[in-house]
């Protein structure tokens, strides 16, 4: 690690790492606002069950297979006080801090994909697939664009003349996230009375639009340190992302707002379209190409997400397809765009290697996805029965529901 690492990017890294840890209270009030009633205290327990398994297996397993750096060590060594042959961990426990800054990166793939399945997926094969993809799947990618692993960045720069560019993981998160999620929902099929035989759509409503609301403020909020603090020292900070993440937000909602016809759901999750479309490029965009950005992603969000449910029949109950694979694959393609000297950009960027590595990213996660909750429907099974979907996960999974007091009225 840079000599210049000090006491005040720990503190920067550290608050960081709480305000995307803070972003896992905002999925999780998403999905209970967006689920039925007889499933709100099963999103609640996933979502913090998911962090404690990717905690585990990013630590022992994941964070090496990314970037080379394993724990197993004394804590003198890990804290900077002490050296070993093979370790060089900064002072002020620099590193341990940027294990939990990406960590709740990491956490969040779990966090992405359980809004998809929920209200029909088992427990237990849900945190073995969480373990896997926190460990295996997703650290692979990561290791490959933000650590050049296997010299994929240099053989990108090769070919285009720079590399893939991906400040805060429009792909590395959200696009994998969406895509791993899709081959989850495919191969769980959609929840009892959905759709019946003759084709029709049954409407779902939310069951709390308040929560719904609620975790998308809670998720708007931690986003400007999932963004802004993934320079990872106070010396790169940029009020550059900040403005950036900010338009985008606001080309979201604004977006939603009218192609979703005044729609709240629709509103809220606007906003967190355009927040994942400019992760990619919140560092090198101007402004206005953030609002675009953001615009088109609010829009994609509401258009696919009503032909995924209605034309597709696809039942990703929180849409996180169409908001983080979609809206992450345009964001990575559009830091190509906006992030252009020619469209007021900062440069540094192509357009063919933005398009490129974006698309193989989201093949990669829909194989990789079909192949992980495949395997688990072959081996225990993934989806509730009959029976317990109709009771709804609280009370066939854990044994008690959200409003235990109505329950015994």
């Amino acid at each position: 690690m840079s000599e210049g690492i000090t006491g005040t990017d720990v503190l920067f890294v550290l608050l960081g790492a709480i305000l995307v840890f803070t972003m896992h209270a905002g999925f999780a009030f998403l999905e209970v606002g967006t689920v039925r009633r007889k499933n709100q205290v099963n999103a609640l327990v996933k979502i913090i069950a998911d962090f404690g398994i990717s905690t585990i297996s990013y630590f022992f397993v994941g964070y090496a297979v990314a970037y080379g750096v394993d724990f197993l060590v004394s804590a003198a060594v890990l804290s900077g006080e002490a050296d070993a042959e093979g370790y060089a961990f900064s002072s002020n426990g620099y590193d341990l801090v940027k294990f939990f800054f990406l960590l709740t990166f990491a956490a969040a793939i779990p966090a992405i994909i359980s809004g998809g399945i929920a209200e029909r997926a088992k427990f237990w094969p849900q945190l073995i697939a969480t373990a896997i993809l926190t460990a295996l799947v997703y650290p692979f990618f990561e290791g490959l664009i933000w650590n050049g692993n296997l010299g994929l960045q240099t053989y990108i720069e090769e070919i285009f003349g720079v590399g893939f560019h991906d400040f805060a993981g429009s792909i590395v998160v959200h696009a994998v996230g969406g895509w791993i999620a899709l081959g989850a929902i495919l191969h769980l099929g959609a929840r009892e009375g959905r759709y019946t035989k003759d084709g029709r759509v049954n409407g779902i409503p939310p069951s709390n639009i308040p929560f719904l609301a609620l975790g998308s403020w809670i998720l708007c909020i931690g986003w400007f340190g999932f963004n802004v603090m993934s320079a990872q020292t106070i010396g790169g900070i940029s009020g550059l992302v900040a403005m950036n993440s900010l338009m985008a937000m606001v080309g979201g909602i604004i977006a939603a707002l009218f192609v979703g016809k005044n729609d709240p759901g629709f509103v809220h999750n606007g906003a967190l379209a355009g927040l994942v479309a400019v992760c990619a490029g919140s560092d090198i965009m101007h402004p206005i190409g953030a609002l675009l950005t953001g615009g088109v992603a609010g829009a994609l969000f509401v258009v696919a997400f009503t032909y995924c449910q209605n034309i597709l029949k696809i039942d990703d109950v929180l849409g996180v397809w169409p908001l983080h694979g979609l809206c992450g694959l345009w964001g990575g393609i559009a830091a190509g765009i906006f992030g252009l000297e020619s469209l007021g950009g900062l440069g540094g960027v192509s357009f063919m290697a933005q398009l490129t590595v974006s698309l193989l990213g989201c093949v990669y996660a829909l194989i990789a996805g079909f192949l992980v909750y495949g395997l688990l429907k072959m081996v225990s099974g993934i989806r509730l029965s009959e029976e317990d979907e109709f009771i709804g996960a609280d009370l066939s999974i854990h044994k008690i529901g959200a409003y235990p007091e109505q329950d015994l009225r």
